[in-house]
């Protein structure tokens, strides 16, 4: 799909290119708003907390289109882009997001709900070094680098089922914040299924990714016109096109005083990232992912400095995360950029 549009736009005038930027934002903003709102719903409905409803429901149809980019290319023999676009989302998912959304307006927690899923956040990171590492050819790991087998696949797609199992068991135990909160709940742990509401939530995520898969073709092909540099481009605006839909949601999230739901969205596509889309593709390569020598490098120690600072501040931080944490993110956002030039 993308490249058809590629291909479409490429025949366009700037006023249009402009035109269809200009309309594509807007329907992000539109299609983050009905997303948040419909998400907000189902979690009262339901009595769930909104951060699991983010981290398992929303994250998962935000990370659906890497997913399935990163399968097909497996399948075409070209496995090792799912690596790159895991590792790349996690950070960029971490770092600048959740910094942005810092920023805007300091992010609720639930310090229990925070912490479980933050564990398995830093886990599924630490598991996908774990299986890079080449043990047999340690001393020339820095310069063969290693592979991700077909095998390691199949255990994060496991890990990932045994992921949701455990996040609809846990929220039987999660007290029903939305009775406290909000007077139109008035009955806990009953889920009354809402067909307008999970329509509206399908719809919200078909927007918001139907409009960033817009938007970005139609970015690159004007920074194309302006004779702006492939690496320049392929380091800013398609980095953080894969990105657009997660980054819309928790600002929008944010503006709306829903940061739990932002905060869930991000840690639910990181540990997805992983499992999902590192998982999926390796599962569908004979060869499995072969993992180059800059991982190791750079971009390994990099996802993992993000997961532990991100761990810290929500274990330092109290019931928000506020936005001196939010420049720290930043930061180090901007820091692991200027090093990959590097």
């Amino acid at each position: 799909m993308e490249s058809y549009i590629e291909v479409l736009v490429s025949n366009f005038s700037l006023p249009l290119l402009a035109i269809i930027i200009v309309i594509s934002f807007y329907a992000l903003g539109k299609g983050a708003d009905i997303l948040v709102n419909n998400a907000v719903d189902i979690s009262k409905s339901i009595g769930i907390p909104k951060m699991i409803i983010g981290a398992t429901i929303v994250s998962l149809g935000t990370t659906l289109p890497e997913v399935s980019v990163s399968v097909v290319s497996a399948m075409h023999g070209n496995p090792d882009l799912a690596l790159g676009n895991a590792v790349g989302s996690i950070i960029c998912d971490t770092a600048l997001i959740i910094g942005i959304a810092t920023t805007i307006s300091p992010l609720k927690i639930n310090k229990e709900i925070t912490n479980r899923h933050g564990w398995i956040q830093f886990g599924a990171g630490v598991l996908l070094v774990i299986f890079s590492i080449p043990y047999s050819n340690l001393s020339n790991m820095l310069i063969s680098g290693g592979t991700i087998s077909r095998y390691v696949g199949f255990l994060f797609l496991l890990l990932l089922l045994l992921y949701i199992f455990l996040s609809i068991k846990w929220t039987k135990t999660y007290k029903d914040e939305c009775a406290l909160d909000d007077a139109t709940c008035t009955e806990s742990y009953e889920i009354k299924k809402s067909l307008k509401e999970i329509l509206g939530l399908i719809l919200g995520i078909a927007i918001v990714i139907l409009s960033s898969n817009i938007v970005i073709p139609a970015i690159k092909e004007c920074a194309i016109r302006f004779n702006i540099p492939n690496s320049v481009i392929a380091a800013t605006i398609v980095a953080f096109g894969t990105s657009l839909p997660e980054l819309i949601t928790a600002v929008t999230a944010s503006r709306k005083g829903h940061g739990d739901l932002a905060l869930g969205n991000i840690i639910g596509a990181d540990i997805l990232n992983v499992l999902f889309v590192v998982g999926a593709s390796a599962s569908f390569s004979k060869q499995g992912i072969k993992v180059s020598p800059e991982f190791f490098k750079l971009y390994f120690p990099s996802m993992l400095a993000v997961l532990l600072v991100f761990r810290i501040g929500t274990i330092l931080s109290k019931e928000r995360l506020n936005k001196w944490f939010g420049i720290v993110l930043l930061g180090l956002y901007i820091m692991v950029n200027f090093l990959s030039y590097f």
